[in-house]
């Protein structure tokens, strides 16, 4: 399985042409065949997860070149996918999660006249996000990474006659912007300062003796300037509250599979050269815990129900960052998991109770509701618990990881905060 690793994004994006091109013709099968389009690829994800768990703890990664892509002079950058831990928990995520969303939407959508062109963005968009957890050079990371910046334009403003959601889209793909070209001056200073793009070549771990720390800070400082983008944390945090103007399982998959996971996978796969620097992981908490406390105390302001947890996500997100900063890397990915779960579950209940309110956002005008949609409520629920960190849900274990290592580190008044 290890040699068909191509076959995990290219499959969404085989779903994505077809939903594009003739999905007005397949009418409700287009919904079908875009969450086939990421089911297979979940079990393929499965099968590369056995297959590694198979191998010796320091010999679980494996490089799969599929094609050449760019040969300028002495520059090549071709299209090779890494899988290895990390990469493999991120496939399980976007394509297990991304799955039943993409069903969930099946019923949520099926009213809507583009509803081919929907589920062709759905796959589109899941399709990039595998290419960048799955890319062995910053040059196909960051084409992923754009890919999936101009399919959150394309979903955020899918009712783009409404002009809250194209204002909505335009503000994400601007702001976000912001970050991608800080990331892209990282990436130009990777290449120029340690001559490769590939990660086996970069990332190493006597990195730091090859360059002086100040190099690797300014690096740093500009790839997590694209973390903070993509992540939503301070001060690019804007747009996400506004990106709920899109259908609710666009709101899912952002927040809990794909979009704004990238920033802490990215910091995570990069982080040798945060450790080379020797400041650039204090910046990295002091944003992560200014985030997570600033964006909780904004959720207790708000009415509608998915800004409270879009405030919310970003608040989460803020302690994978503090996780990243504490340099508690498998704990960030971990919240990261149970996040996913958990933020899908609740967003996918909200749009339940939109959907048996007749589109009703203000939960001022909600209560009562466990009479007439006891499912909902109770499902709504146990994602509640979970994000609280109650035990015995998954948040408790993630959460308090986080905590527990900061407790036990110099950073007191993390802890504290």
């Amino acid at each position: 399985m290890l040699d068909a690793v191509w076959l995990v994004p290219a499959l969404p994006f085989a779903g994505a042409a077809l939903n594009l091109f003739v999905g007005r013709r397949l009418g409700r099968a287009a919904g079908w065949l875009g969450s086939l389009a990421v089911l297979v690829p979940f079990g393929l994800s499965l099968w590369l997860l056995a297959e590694l768990v198979a191998l010796p703890g320091d010999d679980r990664v494996a490089v799969r070149h599929v094609f050449d892509w760019i040969g300028v002079g002495s520059f090549n950058a071709d299209v090779t996918l890494r899988v290895d831990p990390l990469s493999v928990t991120m496939l399980l995520v976007i394509t297990g999660i991304g799955t039943l969303i993409h069903v969930y939407s099946i019923g949520y959508m099926e009213a809507d006249p583009r509803f081919g062109r929907f589920f062709g963005y759905m796959n589109l968009f899941v399709g990039f996000m595998l290419i960048l957890v799955l890319a062995d050079n910053f040059l196909l990371l960051y084409l992923g990474w754009e890919g999936v910046g101009l399919c959150s334009y394309l979903l955020i403003g899918f009712w783009h006659e409404r002009v809250l959601a194209a204002n909505a889209a335009k503000k994400a793909f601007i702001t976000t912007r912001i970050g991608d070209t800080l990331m892209l001056l990282g990436i130009v200073m990777i290449f120029l300062r340690l001559g490769s793009l590939d990660l086996d070549a970069v990332l190493t771990e006597d990195i730091a003796r090859t360059q002086p720390s100040g190099v690797f800070t300014i690096i740093s400082l500009l790839l997590l300037g694209g973390a903070i983008g993509k992540s939503a944390q301070i001060p690019l945090h804007v747009w996400l509250p506004d990106a709920m103007e899109g259908p609710t399982p666009v709101s899912a998959l952002i927040h809990a599979a794909t979009m704004v996971t990238a920033g802490v996978y990215l910091v995570a796969r990069t982080h040798v050269l945060f450790e080379a620097s020797g400041v650039a992981l204090d910046v990295v908490l002091i944003v992560g815990v200014a985030t997570a406390l600033y964006a909780a105390t904004a959720a207790l302001g708000q009415d509608d129900i998915k800004r409270v947890l879009a405030y919310s996500t970003i608040s989460q997100l803020g302690f994978m960052f503090f996780a990243l900063g504490l340099r508690q890397y498998g704990a960030a990915i971990f919240l990261l998991v149970t996040h996913a779960f958990y933020k899908a579950l609740m967003f996918l209940g909200s749009g339940s109770v939109m959907h048996g309110l007749g589109g009703e956002t203000d939960m001022r005008k909600m209560g009562g509701l466990v009479r007439w949609m006891p499912v909902t409520t109770w499902t709504f629920v146990v994602g509640a618990l979970a994000i609280s960190g109650v035990p015995p849900f998954s948040g408790f274990f993630s959460k308090d990881q986080i905590l527990n290592a900061a407790n036990q580190t110099e950073h007191t008044l993390a802890w504290v905060i």
